[in-house]
């Protein structure tokens, strides 16, 4: 069997060089990417797609529209890191543990939807507890997250390291984009299977890498008397043979100490870890601790790579 060609379209931002630096020992794989010179040129990156059996897609929303029917109109396959077409009935949503059956639809997919960092911990969280009945459909779900500040891509890391060096020593987090419809809110939404739009708190923090996710459900989202015990048992069911889905044991959970929950907790792995947090109220909270840059970005595209090429799911990732 031939090697399989994968040529990483916007090798040179965040994503892009954390998918290099994943694949940069690979055998199974011939890697293409353009050098600094030629990565611009429309006419060299869509020879470059052409001739792949799989493009990575880490552009901005216009151009990865624009590369992706170039890749379409080859019969190359497409993972599209960008936000273009995450929400698009027509290409398969690229979160393998989302359902029984997705890792099988991202097998067969020609095009590929690599989800957020924001999402991928909420959507994992959640959609089990709306299919199950724990929570209702219509249950107001709100979110508080916070990032580190590469997830802002290279304006932003510029920002914290260059313009304004004395943010990575602010003692606090800096919530943003408060006032907006933020990008991540619409496959939230349509992944977890809620009648409304959670209310999403974004925020970042002065670390470069990390993340960590706080959903509050309040006793009155709950149809009947459901407990701490009855979600952990739905989550830990649901992700029990999931290599990369880490539920941890509440009694762990309320063992924690100063500093609690580090949003840098899973950097440099492609983990999700997920805590489930009781409240003697009757209340409930879940926490989600996930690399941004990893099963939040990089990894979960290596990770829809492998499953498309039918290489080990696991190959070049930590769990």
């Amino acid at each position: 069997m031939p090697t399989p060609k994968v040529y990483i379209d916007g090798s040179a931002g965040t994503t892009g060089l954390r998918i290099q630096e994943r694949l940069a020992d690979r055998t199974d794989l011939e890697v293409k990417i353009l050098s600094e010179g030629d990565r611009r040129d429309p006419k060299l990156r869509r020879e470059a797609t052409e001739t792949a059996d799989l493009t990575i897609l880490c552009l901005p929303d216009d151009a990865a529209i624009e590369a992706a029917a170039w890749a379409n109109g080859a019969g190359t396959k497409v993972i599209d890191a960008s936000t273009a077409h995450r929400v698009n009935d027509d290409w398969v949503f690229g979160l393998p543990e989302m359902t029984p059956t997705q890792r099988e639809k991202i097998q067969n997919a020609q095009n590929v939807s690599n989800p957020g960092c924001y999402p991928t911990g909420m959507i994992l969280s959640i959609r089990p507890l709306v299919e199950n009945g724990l929570i209702g459909k219509d249950a107001p779900i709100t979110i508080h997250a916070l990032s580190g500040y590469t997830g802002g891509g290279k304006k932003l890391i510029a920002r914290w390291e260059y313009e304004r060096p004395d943010l990575v020593n602010l003692p606090f987090e800096s919530p943003y984009a408060l006032h907006t419809k933020h990008k991540h809110v619409p496959e939230m939404h349509k992944y977890t299977g809620l009648t409304f739009e959670p209310q999403f708190m974004p925020s970042v923090g002065p670390f470069p890498t990390g993340m960590r996710l706080e959903i509050p459900l309040h006793k009155a989202v709950f149809p009947e008397a459901v407990t701490a015990n009855d979600i952990w048992e739905v989550l830990d069911t649901r992700y029990a043979n999931e290599q990369f889905i880490k539920v941890n044991k509440i009694e762990d959970s309320l063992a924690y100490a100063d500093p609690a929950f580090d949003p840098r907790a899973a950097n440099d792995t492609n983990r999700c870890d997920i805590s489930i947090m009781p409240n003697k109220l009757g209340h409930v909270m879940i926490i989600i601790q996930i690399d941004n840059l990893g099963k939040g970005a990089s990894g979960a595209a290596v990770q829809n790579m492998n499953i498309m090429l039918g290489l080990p799911e696991n190959a070049a990732l930590k769990s």
